[in-house]
């Protein structure tokens, strides 16, 4: 195609006897369009190919917090505000404008130079904040809807919304009064629970004089973000007992006058919250439609069945977590051990690899004598959580890193160390065949791309990544070098880094992801500048940071890709958190039902409190729309 970044066809380009034609004039083999006799040439391959002109894939990878922040606007947008409200409060004209507010902001971040991040750093901060805007706007929407089934559902109950289209079983968090922290289903059946932590009891204790000051405190029946249940005065102490849906009678009126008859101080008021525990609740829910539990007092019956429940290690002698369909074991270097039902099986996941980058944010490109720094110094394990519902561990692994790498950084053999803790959170749940993993870091160093690593259970040949719109495959080179195309690449060094949705999955290890994330499938055979062989191993590009929009001589590209800014901002410093799922898998990606799993990881069901009077035959369960309300429970319109 004639054209490129920043320039048109130049009108001159006919005056050969060329003439210019769109794509599908093209496609349909019309006169002077490249069809050889009515046959159309056939391209092999996503058509990303760095064979005739520079791709710049690094723009994959720089400023991950923008890409994350767009990802997380996006889902808000798309798959909670637009079909919640479709289905719960349609035509309402608030929703309506909020919704394209939204998306005026989503697609004023979508254009070139701006959410890649290949831009100045004022222009970051820019899409940065039209990004958050797009989120916050969408997240208005949302908060309609929840208040909307929050006032239809009776206090004490808890209304959870599934956001996909077939049913699911999830998990969903609840804060429970401790006296009522059993839940149970329409049909009266105990909902599989696990108690996870306690709400802490004392709110707030102080000294007071003049027992007036309390008054002053209260807004009709809140007190910090409770609600007044009673209070008691005697023995110097005034007591005010809160809870977070209190019930039962309350006047303002009553509670001023034990202030007066209380008399002067000094007083010790304390503000106690009866108790609440919070609890993880394994909940079926209906394609697009709503489940509405209620709570219960505990009761002395055997606890409700889970299939697929984490198993407990009656040694405890090492860290495991068992669910039936995904083992995890915690080594002593951090990685993970997994193994499927199926018994594919692979050691030493979560390798967390530090090398250089001498780059800038349209191309990686590694320092003269890279080192990668992926042995910690100290690893802490530590147990999270464990039950039937959910298991966690918290790994943390101190590496000593440089801190500065690359460019104008010098020998980073004389570079200052910074030690570097990396702490990754893993999860499994009930009835879910993938390993969730929270990885959090503070960067603190520069010019520099830790990348996270697992080996594959089996060779590959290929990987295959969701996109915008399919499932891609790919080879382990880039197209346009390395037998992927004509020549070493226009002007650009191909490398094999590849762009992945939700997913991406190669030699029976699949990563479930929650943003735009690069990619790469590392191959084992390395004879000078020379990779051959088969992939052997995933590798997820966690964070790259650079200090320049381009620079005039980047060790992989022959020509600036634009002005060398300086762009500080683009070195990503601070607290950092990447999230996503790692499950082996026999057979292809198609098998193991990859897209309903990263449907099922990217997108939580949604849980809401009761607030509303109580009805008979509040708890229930409906799909598409079901279980209308009249409109006068809608909350009023932001304005």
């Amino acid at each position: 195609m004639y054209g490129a970044d920043h320039s048109a066809p130049a009108r001159e380009i006919t005056a050969s006897g060329l003439r210019v034609a769109t794509l599908a004039e093209a496609l349909t083999g019309d006169p002077g369009g490249g069809a050889v006799d009515g046959q159309v040439p056939r391209v092999v391959g996503e058509l990303r190919s760095h064979a005739r002109a520079s791709i710049l894939p690094g723009v994959i990878s720089a400023r991950v917090p923008l890409k994350q922040a767009m990802a997380r606007a996006e889902r808000v947008l798309t798959r909670y505000a637009e079909p919640l409200s479709a289905l719960w409060l349609a035509g309402d004209s608030a929703c309506e404008r909020l919704i394209d507010m939204a998306w005026r902001s989503v697609i004023a971040c979508s254009g070139h130079d701006s959410v890649t991040g290949c831009g100045s750093d004022e222009t970051a901060q820019q899409v940065a904040a039209r990004i958050a805007e797009a989120g916050q706007t969408a997240q208005a929407v949302v908060d309609l809807v929840a208040a909307s089934l929050s006032e239809a559902a009776p206090k004490g109950s808890l209304v959870v919304v599934n956001p996909s289209p077939f049913e699911r079983t999830g998990l969903v968090l609840a804060d429970l009064p401790e006296d009522r922290a059993s839940l149970v289903d329409a049909s009266g059946r105990s909902v599989p629970a696990q108690r996870l932590e306690h709400a802490a009891t004392l709110l707030d204790e102080t000294v007071m004089d003049d027992l007036s000051r309390l008054l002053g405190r209260v807004h009709e029946r809140e007190l910090y973000g409770h609600e007044i249940v009673s209070w008691h005065a005697g023995d110097g102490v005034f007591t005010v007992t809160v809870s977070r849906h209190a019930s039962g009678a309350y006047a303002y009126e009553d509670l001023r006058r034990a202030v007066v008859e209380a008399g002067q101080g000094p007083w010790v008021v304390r503000t106690v919250a009866e108790p609440v525990v919070t609890v993880a609740a394994l909940v079926t829910v209906p394609p697009l439609g709503r489940a509405v539990l209620t709570a219960r007092p505990p009761e002395p019956r055997l606890p409700a069945p889970v299939a697929n429940a984490l198993r407990t290690d009656a040694y405890g002698f090492e860290p495991v977590l068992d669910n039936g369909l995904l083992r995890v074991r915690v080594a002593g270097d951090g990685t993970l051990s997994l193994r499927g039902a199926d018994g594919t099986e692979v050691h030493g996941v979560g390798r967390i690899a530090h090398g250089g980058d001498a780059g800038d944010t349209y191309n990686y490109a590694p320092p003269p004598d890279d080192r990668i720094a992926d042995r910690p110094s100290r690893v802490v394990v530590e147990e999270i959580c464990a039950g039937p519902l959910t298991g966690a561990y918290e790994i943390t692994r101190v590496y000593d890193w440089p801190a500065s790498l690359g460019g104008d950084a010098g020998d980073e053999t004389d570079a200052e160390i910074v030690p570097t803790a990396v702490t990754t959170r893993v999860e499994l749940r009930a009835g879910e065949p993938f390993a969730r993993c929270e990885i959090t870091m503070d960067v603190r160093c520069r010019d520099h791309r830790v990348r996270w690593h697992a080996p594959l259970p089996r060779a590959a040949a290929g990987s295959y990544a969701e996109g915008q719109f399919a499932v891609v495959r790919r080879g382990l080179a880039a197209e346009g070098g390395d037998g992927g195309g004509d020549g070493d690449g226009g002007g650009e060094r191909p490398i094999p880094t590849f762009p992945a949705e939700s997913f991406a999955a190669a030699g029976g290890l699949a990563v479930l992801l929650d943003h735009v994330t690069e990619y790469e499938i590392v191959r084992d055979e390395i004879n000078g500048d020379e990779i051959s062989g088969d992939g052997t191993e995933l590798a997820l590009t966690l964070v790259r940071s650079v200090g320049y929009l381009s620079r005039n001589r980047n060790p992989y590209r022959d020509e600036p890709a634009g002005p060398e800014v300086p762009t500080p901002a683009a070195q990503c410093q601070g607290p950092l958190t990447v999230r996503f799922a790692v499950l082996p898998y026999a057979g292809e990606w198609h098998e193991a039902g990859l897209p309903r799993l990263a449907e099922e990881f990217r997108h939580d069901l949604l849980a809401v409190p009761g607030t509303g009077a109580a009805r008979a035959g509040a708890g229930d369960a409906d799909g598409p729309g079901g279980g209308g309300w009249n409109d006068s429970r809608r909350p009023s319109p932001v304005r």
